[in-house]
């Protein structure tokens, strides 16, 4: 997905004149700590919260306020990952995006942003969550699609954590089923390593009385 796609005009930008009493009063009504200042539809720059308060005169025109941040936009054709490093390095709120030819055209705000996680994610959906842990050597989606889809269900999204100075890797499948104890055994009998589940609900009792079995057969 590129940042175009996510892109909204319905927070308008700050001109210069716009005073720092109104620049509050615009933060306060989007629920928002940045605003983009613009000059017709050249991006001049992002304006912080925290460039506000050393400011008494909240008439003071938002052009004369010194900006902290420096370059915080996106190009409308960069990934979205490239929002969401901006968002994650600067602490932002909201992040411009610019044309080619670096004029403005709309924000891509944080509350935007959570909602795309969502539907990436797929938390709305229905289903189990498991953890594994594994090493880099063994990371293979695809081999955990198939253990997946051997028990007639599907991988909604997942994600990899790295961590630092280690070939360990956890890996987080959200799949289309709830009933996930015969997915689980299958990952087991793999030698994949099962962290956690989550969002766990059993058919019925003789499922998991199954998967217990099971598990207790593993461990002789």
């Amino acid at each position: 997905m590129l940042a175009s796609e996510l892109l909204s005009t319905a927070m308008p930008p700050l001109r210069t004149s716009h005073t720092i009493q109104q620049v509050i009063d615009r933060m306060i009504e989007f629920r928002v700590r940045h605003l983009p200042i613009v000059n017709e539809e050249q991006f001049l720059g992002l304006v912080s919260e925290d460039d506000l308060i050393e400011y008494t005169d909240y008439q003071t025109p938002v052009g004369d306020v010194m900006l902290s941040l420096v370059n915080p936009y996106v190009i409308e054709t960069q990934h979205i990952y490239d929002v969401i490093r901006l968002f994650y390095e600067q602490r932002l709120t909201v992040v411009p995006v610019l044309d080619e030819r670096k004029n403005y055209l709309g924000l891509i705000s944080i509350n935007s942003m959570n909602e795309y996680f969502a539907r990436i994610t797929s938390v709305a959906e229905p289903g189990g969550i498991i953890v594994l842990e594994i090493t880099n050597r063994n990371n293979s989606l695809a081999h955990m699609a198939q253990i997946v889809e051997s028990d007639n269900a599907q991988v909604l999204s997942s994600y990899i954590r790295s961590f630092p100075d280690s070939t360990r890797l956890e890996v987080t499948l959200k799949v289309n089923k709830q009933d996930i104890s015969g997915i689980v055994a299958s990952f087991i009998r793999y030698n994949y390593t099962v962290q956690a589940t989550f969002n766990y609900t059993p058919v019925d009792d003789d499922s998991m009385n199954r998967f217990d079995s099971f598990m207790n057969y593993l461990n002789l």
